[in-house]
């Protein structure tokens, strides 16, 4: 008998030796609790010693465990990678000779495509009555409760099954690690591999819903809110163009997944791809500036919004270069000086000062200055003392010349209820974010949240003092206010402007790589630095010579260093 460790209720539980967790899943935690809510989920997997398991994991020695749902980061994580091989086992069944590619998220689920013998072959779109097809196959599986299994085989094995699957990025990518041995799963007969555990079975996956969109469809998983419902259909056109040209983008180069990128790199060819993709940014920015200059008679504020760490700062500053080019001149206005009072200032749930609230802000002074402005009158900037609480006026005036822009960066900068008094008209919004369609494979796409928090984490621990701990740990935080305060408005960007680089995720396992390595097992960041890790472990990281040659400017050095903006 070993001793079980259970979070979920305090109790020590002894079962025997070589047990699965999903026997004392069922017996005992079939649901687990929500601690926030009270609401009750069905358990879908564990976290065994501070990591990731499968049910189906068989305890012989004595562990801690906490159950989790869907209602847990890494139970979702866990479903909807259950819900992707589900869909590629009735792609095959159903299309045969599709490749399905898991193209990138969207707000209503996974975008993915089905492709002509392999991820780079042509789209091919199903028709409404193939749609129909795919679903009942789905859901005949789910009925069925089919098992998940999973097992090691020489690497060799797998880049023989992947490639006769048409899934040539797996094979490359399998190649490109040099390891003798991999892990795939199985279902219902057929082979293939997720990074990452599964639930026990397809019986799991009740809920579930195909839309069709663009070239191919969404694959909606459960709602956050009510796990009984799918995710509901949300505007994401100018997002899912941006991701696609991006798509398009690493096509060109021939990188279509992370085992190409590891070739190219290990062939010597990381400084070549750096002045590459350089290259191509700088041409964003072009774009974005020439929109701009083309209604200079009209536009006379810029509003730059996006999530954290998406390169909003250097952004703002290359675009300013480029409109400088075109002859006009930047003025900048700092959003964070038009804080409320701190007594002003809103709460949270948990009643701790909500600073990024849309209430916490002077939006009246603000407006006011703005339409002074665009009125031709002279304006005096607050400054906001941090410390005290509270703005003040040093004497530091503005008015706008008829060649000057003003450009403002912030994260209620695509909500029109920010500066309602204005003339919207006067207004070109755009949303900065690094969305990455680089996937690891045809059918494991890379989070454009990880690549972010990889990032800011590099970043804080260089620049700002702050540990990899503390910033996983403010993570949810951070994320819960993009949830609510700019994602809902990412499509009021008259530009969107794509942050991500073929390279970074090479460039921040050199530095992230080590800082996760520092957590400790007993912290409740390990989880997710343990993820972290097996995700970069993927990956080549560049030298430090191939890194040296990352221009000044370039985004990444806002978060590394070395930049001269």
């Amino acid at each position: 008998m070993v001793e079980i460790h259970c979070t979920n209720d305090g109790k020590v539980r002894r079962v025997k030796a070589g047990s699965t967790l999903l026997e004392l899943a069922k017996k005992t935690y079939p649901e687990v609790t929500d601690p926030k809510t009270g609401k009750l989920y069905p358990t879908l997997a564990a976290m065994v010693d501070h990591k990731l398991k499968d049910l189906c994991f068989e305890a012989f020695f004595p562990h801690e465990v906490t159950f989790i749902g869907y209602n847990h980061p890494d139970g979702r994580r866990t479903y909807i990678r259950s819900l992707s091989y589900l869909l590629q086992h009735a792609v095959r069944d159903v299309f045969p000779g599709k490749v399905l590619v898991v193209e990138h998220s969207l707000p209503s689920g996974l975008y993915c495509e089905l492709r002509e013998g392999s991820a780079s072959g042509p789209a091919f779109k199903p028709d409404a009555a193939g749609m129909d097809l795919l679903r009942a196959r789905m859901r005949e599986m789910v009925d069925a409760d089919l098992p998940f299994t999973t097992k090691k085989i020489p690497s060799e094995e797998a880049e023989a099954i992947f490639e006769a699957q048409g899934q040539r990025y797996k094979a490359e990518l399998r190649r490109s690690l040099g390891r003798y041995f991999c892990r795939v799963y199985y279902l219902d007969g057929q082979t293939d591999s997720f990074h990452g555990p599964m639930v026990p079975s397809t019986g799991y996956l009740q809920v579930f819903g195909l839309m069709p969109f663009h070239k191919g469809f969404c694959l909606q998983p459960p709602s956050q809110s009510d796990i009984t419902k799918v995710t509901p259909r949300r505007p994401q056109s100018k997002l899912s163009a941006t991701f696609k040209e991006y798509s398009a983008w690493c096509h060109t180069t021939g990188i279509g997944g992370v085992g190409t990128l590891n070739k190219r790199l290990l062939a010597g060819g990381a400084i070549n791809l750096i002045n590459l993709c350089e290259a191509r940014q700088e041409r964003e920015y072009v774009r974005v500036a020439d929109l701009i200059y083309a209604q200079r008679d009209r536009v006379k504020i810029v509003f730059i919004a996006g999530p954290s760490s998406s390169g909003k700062t250097s952004s703002s500053l290359r675009l300013a270069q480029q409109l400088r080019i075109l002859g006009m001149e930047p003025k900048v206005i700092e959003l964070d000086n038009y804080f409320v009072d701190r007594e002003r200032t809103p709460v949270d749930d948990d009643g701790e000062y909500d600073f990024e609230a849309l209430e916490a802000m002077d939006l009246e002074l603000l407006g006011n200055h703005l339409n002074t402005l665009l009125s031709g009158g002279k304006v005096e900037l607050p400054r906001y003392d941090f410390k005290k609480g509270r703005p003040f006026f040093e004497g530091n005036f503005m008015e706008l010349d008829e060649n000057d822009i003003l450009i403002m960066e912030g994260i209620h900068a695509l909500d029109p209820a920010m500066v309602p008094s204005v003339d919207q008209t006067r207004i070109f919004r755009v949303y900065a974010s690094a969305l990455t369609s680089l996937n690891v494979d045809e059918n494991n796409n890379i989070s454009t949240t990880d690549n972010r928090l990889l990032r800011r984490m590099v970043r804080d621990f260089r620049y700002r003092g702050t540990s990899p701990e503390a910033t996983i740990l403010r993570w949810p935080s951070v994320r819960r206010g993009e949830n609510k305060y700019i994602f809902p408005f990412q499509e009021n960007a008259d530009a969107q402007f794509n942050s991500a680089l073929l390279y970074e995720l090479p460039l921040l396992k050199y530095y992230a790589e080590p800082l996760l390595r520092r957590i400790h097992p007993s912290s409740p960041a390990y989880p997710d630095a343990v993820r972290l890790l097996k995700f970069l472990d993927y990956i080549v990281a560049l030298t430090p010579e191939e890194i040296a040659a990352v221009p000044p400017t370039s985004i990444l050095r806002e978060f590394i260093g070395g930049q001269t903006l």
